[in-house]
């Protein structure tokens, strides 16, 4: 862990302007610089870069943040690669925190068994090119694949000797541990026998990590040996966890964020051809069910992932299932089914990138869509059938989080299958009822005093507004500080005080006893709570280089200026800037916040009646009228407010 001292000396260094110009040809635009975007394809330049609040922005893609996440997106790094490739650009020696003894023997252990692995990485691909053995055997296979020298350099490719124990004693004699070779899974250790290779006589593919590591290998067997695994691969290690791994990630993750889009694909040889294709946005789950560690991998870089399948109707039907995880994480998940009898490594070496997007363009459809065809195809018209296909495609579609996504597919989906749409609606809710269905629409609560509702001791469940709690968080980053106007001084008559535009916020969300939903508000919110009063704290600097990735990038976005204004208007004193307008417009946002509040909780007693309603409850119905009467009398005062745009005194 890198000292806190250190990561403040390296985002004072770290200038914007400098960081980007490495990576981007910037021209001067008025105030602030601009350019062709790093991150997506585009002719005309919307990347902006703000010397002044140290800050880039994507007025397109959306993408930027300070230097640190400038580098953090561009090289695909961690927060802590990012730091330290800055201290690095900058000279700055790197003070880590001092870890406790434990913490050392782990650090130190990891940084064995990568060493082993590297060292065993070289010592496969040097004899794949350079041994007779592995050039006759190993490159040769290679060759017959279709698989060009580039490629397999680039990926590390590799070959074991037949000799059994070959790499173990090579890796001994280099006074590598054995302890380590055992633990990477290099060496087997057999109290019978000395160590001996587990991957003697195999072709090897290198598995990296995201950054760039060899955390483990998977070897294919080349002499025809009924008795024997064709592929083994690496056991779970300290280093190696299977599902959070995905192959070919290292390589593919800037072409990822490029194209917005991830191929997935299940073997090594499919992302070699398709690399070779010149389509570098690919991955694979390496022969293994996907599992949510290895999605979220992918949605670290993109939303957008299509799913290639060859021909082989039995092998999508086995995997279709997995697929239902990728819907659950809220990707968007397109299917293409490749010709029939071809592979995604076949068909790859048969046509250039060109043709092979082509192709998926014109095949490719979303996963609800090919799910339902494949098994209506199925079920025929068997009655019995077509129930369970209702069920099994009801159950894909419930895991959306995405309501107006859902509801798309449900009518699709109830024309596709001849089927009322009322009743999917019903199996939905009776299937996210029976697993206790979260939905991604966060929940928060809201309880009444005698100061703002009509009746104590109401509590009221909605859907969060997130957007109106972005609106609020950008004013506090932007204006925290700032004075909004100032009020009667309680303690000594005759005085005032000022009230800035943080205490009015943070008094008017306790007043109702109000909570964001949001992790990343609710953060922001509680340390602009802890400095309050401090007359040192700029809350727009501070929260840019905030040591938090995830905050820095928010705040970033939030206050990024599309347009900047000329000399000519920032000279006009006529020109009214949005900090000109706080009067109005913090108390409106604030105003509009509980409004959205009140019409989303009145929406769900009002549903709450229907049901009360249907099941005769004259009680809960009572209960329920007294508490969208209490909400309406609160929906008329706040629309009164706005309406009149009347600012609130505290």
């Amino acid at each position: 862990m890198i000292d806190p001292s250190t990561v403040d000396k390296i985002m004072n260094a770290a200038q914007i302007l400098d960081v980007v110009s490495d990576f981007v040809t910037l021209k001067k635009r008025g105030v602030n610089y601009v350019g062709l975007c790093p991150f997506h394809e585009e002719r005309t330049p919307s990347f902006s870069v703000s010397p002044a609040k140290g800050i880039c922005k994507c007025f397109s893609c959306g993408k930027g943040g300070n230097a640190v996440n400038f580098i953090m997106e561009h090289e695909q790094m961690s927060y802590y690669e990012a730091l330290k490739y800055l201290a690095k650009k900058y000279n700055i020696e790197v003070v880590e925190k001092e870890l406790t003894a434990e913490e050392v023997a782990q650090r130190n252990d990891r940084e064995s068994m990568l060493a082993v692995n590297k060292f065993a990485q070289q010592y496969f691909t040097s004899l794949l090119f350079d041994s007779s053995e592995g050039r006759n055997v190993g490159l040769a296979y290679f060759h017959e694949r279709g698989f060009r020298d580039d490629v397999i350099r680039k990926f590390q490719l590799g070959y074991s000797l037949e000799q059994r124990d070959a790499f173990t004693v090579a890796a001994l004699s280099k006074t590598y541990k054995k302890d380590f070779l055992v633990k990477t899974g290099l060496s087997i250790d057999r109290e019978s026998s000395s160590p001996f290779d587990r991957f003697w006589g195999r072709v090897m593919f290198p598995v990296h990590s995201l950054s760039g590591n060899v955390v483990a290998f998977g070897g294919r067997i080349l002499r025809k040996d009924d008795k024997t695994a064709k592929y083994v691969n690496s056991p779970e290690s300290e280093i190696y966890h299977k599902s959070n791994e995905l192959y070919g990630i290292y390589f593919a993750k800037q072409a990822i964020v490029k194209y917005e889009r991830c191929f997935l694909v299940e073997g090594y040889t499919d992302v070699l051809a398709m690399h070779q294709a010149g389509i570098e946005n690919v991955v694979a789950s390496s022969g293994t069910s996907l599992t949510k560690g290895q999605i979220r991998l992918i949605h670290r870089f993109t939303e957008n992932v299509t799913v290639l399948y060859d021909g082989d109707a039995a092998g999508v039907k086995a995997s279709i299932r997995g697929i239902d995880m990728l819907l659950e994480e809220g990707l968007n998940i397109k299917v293409v089914l490749l010709p029939q009898g071809e592979d995604p490594d076949s068909y790859a070496k048969s046509q250039d990138a060109t043709q092979f997007i082509d192709y998926i363009k014109k095949h490719q459809t979303d996963f609800i869509r090919f799910k339902t065809s494949l098994l209506l195809d199925e079920a025929g018209s068997d009655p019995i059938k077509r129930a369970a296909l209702i069920g099994d495609i009801v159950r894909s579609i419930a895991i959306i989080p995405d309501r107006v996504i859902r509801s798309v597919y449900v009518k699709e989906c109830s024309t596709l299958l001849e089927t009322d749409e009322k009743l999917l609606y019903a199996e939905i809710s009776k299937y996210q009822n029976g697993r206790s269905f979260q939905n991604a629409d966060r929940v928060i609560t809201v309880k009444s005093n005698e100061d703002t509702l009509p009746s104590p001791e109401v509590t009221h469940q909605f859907v969060a507004c997130e957007e109106e709690e972005r609106n609020i968080i950008q004013y506090l980053i932007r204006y925290g500080e700032r004075e909004l106007y100032a009020a009667p001084d309680e303690k000594q008559e005759g005085r005032t005080v000022s009230i800035s535009v943080a205490r009015y916020f943070l008094t008017e969300l306790a007043h109702d006893h109000l909570t964001f939903a949001h992790p990343l508000h609710v953060s922001i919110l509680k340390e602009i709570e802890s400095h309050l009063g401090d007359p040192s704290f700029v809350a727009e600097s501070y929260f840019v280089q905030h040591h938090d990735p995830e905050i820095s990038r928010l705040s970033s976005d939030l206050v990024a200026d599309r347009y900047v204004l000329s000399k000519l208007y920032t000279n006009n004193p006529a020109v009214v800037t949005d900090s000109d307008r706080l009067m109005e417009s913090v108390p409106r946002v604030m105003f509009e916040y509980k409004n959205k509040i009140v019409l989303l909780s009145l929406k769900e007693k009002m549903l709450a009646l229907k049901h009360a309603n249907e099941e005769h409850d004259e009680e809960l119905e009572r209960r329920l009228m007294n508490e969208i009467s209490q909400l309406n009398y609160i929906k008329s005062q706040l629309s009164k407010t706005l309406g009149e745009r009347i600012i609130l005194k505290l």
